[in-house]
Protein backbone atom coordinates (compact mmCIF):
# COMPACT_ATOMS: atom_id res chain seq x y z
CA UNK A 1 0.00 0.00 0.00
CA UNK A 2 1.77 3.80 -0.79
CA UNK A 3 1.77 5.61 1.76
CA UNK A 4 0.47 9.40 1.14
CA UNK A 5 -0.07 11.24 4.50
CA UNK A 6 2.60 11.37 7.12
CA UNK A 7 2.78 11.73 10.42
CA UNK A 8 5.34 13.09 12.35
CA UNK A 9 5.27 13.66 16.70
CA UNK A 10 7.57 16.33 17.31
CA UNK A 11 8.18 19.79 15.93
CA UNK A 12 11.52 20.08 17.38
CA UNK A 13 15.10 20.12 15.85
CA UNK A 14 14.87 16.29 14.42
CA UNK A 15 10.91 16.42 14.31
CA UNK A 16 10.84 19.48 11.54
CA UNK A 17 13.89 18.13 10.07
CA UNK A 18 11.73 15.02 9.18
CA UNK A 19 8.49 16.69 8.50
CA UNK A 20 10.56 19.11 5.63
CA UNK A 21 12.16 16.12 4.02
CA UNK A 22 8.68 14.24 3.65
CA UNK A 23 6.72 17.24 2.13
CA UNK A 24 9.61 18.01 0.04
CA UNK A 25 9.24 14.47 -1.49
CA UNK A 26 5.71 14.69 -2.71
CA UNK A 27 4.53 13.51 1.19
CA UNK A 28 0.92 15.31 2.98
CA UNK A 29 2.20 15.64 5.96
CA UNK A 30 1.17 16.29 9.23
CA UNK A 31 3.46 17.89 12.13
CA UNK A 32 2.05 17.54 15.79
CA UNK A 33 3.79 18.83 18.98
CA UNK A 34 2.53 19.11 22.31
CA UNK A 35 2.21 22.73 22.21
CA UNK A 36 1.51 25.44 19.23
CA UNK A 37 4.36 27.41 20.33
CA UNK A 38 6.14 24.02 19.29
CA UNK A 39 4.47 23.93 16.57
CA UNK A 40 4.54 27.35 14.79
CA UNK A 41 8.89 27.21 16.18
CA UNK A 42 9.27 24.49 13.81
CA UNK A 43 7.57 25.56 10.83
CA UNK A 44 9.48 29.23 11.29
CA UNK A 45 12.85 26.46 11.16
CA UNK A 46 11.55 24.62 7.88
CA UNK A 47 10.68 28.07 5.89
CA UNK A 48 14.12 29.17 6.75
CA UNK A 49 15.68 26.25 5.22
CA UNK A 50 13.78 25.78 2.56
CA UNK A 51 14.47 30.15 2.22
CA UNK A 52 18.62 29.01 2.39
CA UNK A 53 17.85 26.74 -0.78
CA UNK A 54 15.76 29.30 -2.36
CA UNK A 55 18.53 32.05 -2.12
CA UNK A 56 21.13 29.43 -2.95
CA UNK A 57 19.29 28.94 -6.29
CA UNK A 58 18.96 25.25 -5.69
CA UNK A 59 14.67 25.94 -4.97
CA UNK A 60 12.29 27.57 -6.91
CA UNK A 61 10.39 29.72 -4.67
CA UNK A 62 6.74 28.28 -5.97
CA UNK A 63 8.31 24.70 -5.07
CA UNK A 64 9.04 26.66 -1.46
CA UNK A 65 5.24 27.44 -1.25
CA UNK A 66 4.14 24.38 -2.55
CA UNK A 67 6.15 21.77 0.49
CA UNK A 68 5.28 24.54 3.12
CA UNK A 69 1.41 23.91 1.80
CA UNK A 70 1.43 20.32 2.47
CA UNK A 71 2.72 20.87 6.41
CA UNK A 72 -0.26 20.63 8.73
CA UNK A 73 0.06 21.73 11.87
CA UNK A 74 -1.48 19.76 14.50
CA UNK A 75 -1.18 19.92 18.54
CA UNK A 76 -3.94 17.31 18.84
CA UNK A 77 -2.64 13.24 18.55
CA UNK A 78 -6.12 12.30 17.82
CA UNK A 79 -5.17 14.27 14.32
CA UNK A 80 -2.79 10.89 13.41
CA UNK A 81 -6.02 9.14 12.80
CA UNK A 82 -5.71 10.99 8.95
CA UNK A 83 -2.04 9.27 8.93
CA UNK A 84 -1.08 5.96 7.17
CA UNK A 85 2.31 5.95 8.36
CA UNK A 86 3.75 8.18 11.29
CA UNK A 87 6.81 8.71 12.95
CA UNK A 88 8.02 9.81 16.60
CA UNK A 89 10.24 12.04 16.90
CA UNK A 90 9.77 12.92 20.62
CA UNK A 91 12.32 13.72 23.70
CA UNK A 92 14.68 10.65 24.06
CA UNK A 93 12.94 9.44 27.29
CA UNK A 94 11.54 5.90 27.52
CA UNK A 95 7.92 7.36 29.59
CA UNK A 96 7.18 9.64 26.69
CA UNK A 97 7.84 7.43 23.80
CA UNK A 98 5.76 4.40 25.59
CA UNK A 99 2.78 6.80 25.83
CA UNK A 100 2.90 8.50 22.63
CA UNK A 101 3.07 4.34 21.17
CA UNK A 102 -0.19 3.53 23.28
CA UNK A 103 -1.77 6.49 22.47
CA UNK A 104 -1.45 6.23 18.76
CA UNK A 105 -2.16 2.10 18.79
CA UNK A 106 -5.50 3.14 19.80
CA UNK A 107 -6.07 6.31 17.34
CA UNK A 108 -4.34 4.91 14.19
CA UNK A 109 -6.15 2.43 11.69
CA UNK A 110 -5.10 -0.77 11.82
CA UNK A 111 -2.80 -0.77 8.44
CA UNK A 112 -0.59 2.06 9.79
CA UNK A 113 3.13 1.57 11.09
CA UNK A 114 4.30 3.35 13.78
CA UNK A 115 8.04 4.23 13.45
CA UNK A 116 10.51 5.48 16.24
CA UNK A 117 13.41 8.39 15.28
CA UNK A 118 15.09 6.87 18.56
CA UNK A 119 18.62 6.83 18.87
CA UNK A 120 19.30 4.03 21.30
CA UNK A 121 15.91 2.68 22.93
CA UNK A 122 15.28 -0.66 21.56
CA UNK A 123 12.37 -0.69 19.50
CA UNK A 124 10.94 -4.36 20.53
CA UNK A 125 10.69 -2.47 24.22
CA UNK A 126 8.73 0.50 22.06
CA UNK A 127 6.12 -2.03 20.28
CA UNK A 128 5.66 -4.12 23.52
CA UNK A 129 3.16 -1.16 24.63
CA UNK A 130 1.46 -1.71 21.39
CA UNK A 131 -0.96 -4.46 20.06
CA UNK A 132 0.27 -4.34 16.46
CA UNK A 133 4.08 -4.83 17.40
CA UNK A 134 4.41 -6.39 13.78
CA UNK A 135 3.87 -2.71 12.43
CA UNK A 136 5.99 -1.12 14.61
CA UNK A 137 9.77 -0.39 13.53
CA UNK A 138 12.80 2.53 14.42
CA UNK A 139 13.32 4.99 11.48
CA UNK A 140 16.57 6.83 12.72
CA UNK A 141 17.09 9.95 10.83
CA UNK A 142 20.88 11.64 11.42
CA UNK A 143 20.99 15.12 12.09
CA UNK A 144 20.31 17.59 10.41
CA UNK A 145 17.55 15.79 8.51
CA UNK A 146 17.82 17.65 5.80
CA UNK A 147 21.62 17.36 4.94
CA UNK A 148 22.33 14.31 6.37
CA UNK A 149 21.91 11.35 3.28
CA UNK A 150 21.47 8.32 6.23
CA UNK A 151 18.25 6.56 7.87
CA UNK A 152 19.49 4.02 10.06
CA UNK A 153 16.34 1.28 9.98
CA UNK A 154 15.84 -1.28 12.59
CA UNK A 155 13.23 -4.18 12.56
CA UNK A 156 11.97 -5.21 16.66
CA UNK A 157 11.42 -8.85 17.11
CA UNK A 158 7.99 -9.21 15.58
CA UNK A 159 8.32 -6.56 13.31
CA UNK A 160 7.04 -8.07 10.24
CA UNK A 161 9.17 -8.12 6.54
CA UNK A 162 6.26 -6.61 4.59
CA UNK A 163 6.30 -3.35 7.41
CA UNK A 164 9.93 -3.45 6.67
CA UNK A 165 9.86 -3.59 3.25
CA UNK A 166 7.28 -0.09 3.19
CA UNK A 167 9.80 1.61 5.48
CA UNK A 168 12.65 1.01 3.41
CA UNK A 169 10.73 2.29 0.18
CA UNK A 170 9.15 5.09 2.07
CA UNK A 171 13.18 5.81 3.55
CA UNK A 172 14.22 6.18 -0.73
CA UNK A 173 11.21 7.72 -1.72
CA UNK A 174 12.30 10.63 0.84
CA UNK A 175 15.88 10.75 -1.09
CA UNK A 176 17.67 8.94 1.79
CA UNK A 177 19.96 6.02 2.04
CA UNK A 178 18.67 3.46 4.14
CA UNK A 179 21.00 1.19 6.46
CA UNK A 180 19.52 -1.62 8.40
CA UNK A 181 20.35 -2.53 12.18
CA UNK A 182 19.76 -4.74 14.39
CA UNK A 183 16.94 -4.29 17.81
CA UNK A 184 20.33 -3.51 20.15
CA UNK A 185 20.64 -0.61 22.54
CA UNK A 186 22.06 2.26 20.35
CA UNK A 187 22.05 0.33 17.19
CA UNK A 188 24.90 0.86 14.59
CA UNK A 189 25.27 4.86 14.80
CA UNK A 190 25.14 5.44 18.55
CA UNK A 191 26.58 2.07 19.63
CA UNK A 192 30.09 3.75 17.83
CA UNK A 193 29.44 7.28 17.93
CA UNK A 194 28.58 8.05 21.71
CA UNK A 195 31.33 6.20 23.28
CA UNK A 196 33.65 8.20 21.10
CA UNK A 197 31.98 11.34 22.18
CA UNK A 198 32.01 10.25 25.64
CA UNK A 199 35.51 9.45 25.81
CA UNK A 200 36.49 13.14 24.15
CA UNK A 201 34.32 14.61 27.36
CA UNK A 202 36.42 12.25 29.69
CA UNK A 203 39.72 13.91 27.94
CA UNK A 204 38.24 16.98 28.84
CA UNK A 205 37.46 15.85 32.12
CA UNK A 206 41.19 14.41 32.98
CA UNK A 207 42.83 17.11 31.50
CA UNK A 208 44.51 15.34 28.98
CA UNK A 209 43.89 18.41 26.56
CA UNK A 210 41.51 21.53 26.00
CA UNK A 211 38.17 21.49 24.26
CA UNK A 212 39.67 23.12 21.22
CA UNK A 213 42.80 20.82 21.44
CA UNK A 214 40.47 17.62 21.38
CA UNK A 215 38.53 18.89 18.53
CA UNK A 216 40.98 19.90 16.48
CA UNK A 217 42.54 16.89 16.81
CA UNK A 218 39.97 14.91 15.53
CA UNK A 219 39.13 16.94 12.69
CA UNK A 220 41.98 17.52 11.23
CA UNK A 221 43.89 14.31 12.33
CA UNK A 222 40.94 11.55 11.79
CA UNK A 223 39.18 14.31 8.72
CA UNK A 224 35.98 14.39 10.82
CA UNK A 225 33.81 17.41 9.57
CA UNK A 226 33.22 18.33 13.10
CA UNK A 227 34.74 17.51 16.73
CA UNK A 228 33.39 15.19 19.03
CA UNK A 229 32.75 18.11 21.64
CA UNK A 230 31.22 20.50 19.27
CA UNK A 231 29.50 17.94 17.95
CA UNK A 232 28.03 16.53 21.31
CA UNK A 233 26.37 20.37 21.71
CA UNK A 234 24.87 20.01 18.46
CA UNK A 235 22.98 16.75 19.36
CA UNK A 236 22.11 17.86 22.89
CA UNK A 237 23.77 16.98 25.73
CA UNK A 238 20.74 15.77 27.40
CA UNK A 239 20.24 13.20 24.36
CA UNK A 240 24.10 11.93 24.72
CA UNK A 241 23.17 11.44 28.37
CA UNK A 242 20.41 9.49 27.62
CA UNK A 243 22.06 7.46 25.15
CA UNK A 244 25.07 6.49 27.24
CA UNK A 245 22.79 5.60 30.12
CA UNK A 246 20.62 3.32 27.49
CA UNK A 247 23.73 1.88 26.55
CA UNK A 248 25.03 0.90 29.93
CA UNK A 249 21.62 -0.19 31.25
CA UNK A 250 20.99 -2.56 28.12
CA UNK A 251 24.24 -4.14 27.79
CA UNK A 252 25.82 -3.89 31.35
CA UNK A 253 29.34 -3.33 30.38
CA UNK A 254 31.12 -0.37 32.62
CA UNK A 255 32.70 0.73 29.29
CA UNK A 256 29.39 2.91 28.53
CA UNK A 257 29.64 4.93 31.79
CA UNK A 258 28.99 8.07 30.89
CA UNK A 259 31.08 10.91 31.94
CA UNK A 260 30.90 12.56 35.33
CA UNK A 261 31.23 15.94 33.51
CA UNK A 262 28.39 15.00 30.83
CA UNK A 263 26.12 14.47 33.98
CA UNK A 264 27.24 17.53 35.73
CA UNK A 265 26.50 19.98 32.71
CA UNK A 266 23.33 18.17 32.16
CA UNK A 267 21.91 18.98 35.80
CA UNK A 268 23.34 22.18 35.28
CA UNK A 269 21.70 22.83 32.51
CA UNK A 270 24.02 23.24 29.89
CA UNK A 271 22.10 21.02 27.40
CA UNK A 272 24.61 22.56 24.02
CA UNK A 273 23.36 25.12 21.19
CA UNK A 274 19.57 24.86 22.30
CA UNK A 275 20.37 26.19 26.01
CA UNK A 276 23.27 28.49 24.83
CA UNK A 277 25.57 26.76 26.62
CA UNK A 278 27.47 23.66 26.54
CA UNK A 279 31.05 22.38 25.96
CA UNK A 280 31.19 25.89 23.66
CA UNK A 281 28.87 29.32 24.26
CA UNK A 282 26.38 30.47 21.71
CA UNK A 283 24.73 33.36 20.92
Amino acid sequence: MKRQTFGVIGAGQMGAGIAQVAAASGLTVIMNDIKQEFVDRGLTTIAKNLQRLVDKGKLADDDKKAILARITPSTALSDMAAADFVVEAASEKENIKFKIFQDLDEICAPHVILASNTSSIPIGRIAAHTKRPEKVIGMHFMNPVPVMQLVEVICGLATAPETLETTLALTKQMGKTPARANDYPGFIANRILLPMINEAIFCLYHGVGEREDIDTVMKLGMNHPMGPLALADLIGLDTCLAIMNTLHEGLGDPKYRPCPLLRQYVEAGWLGRKSGRGFYTYE
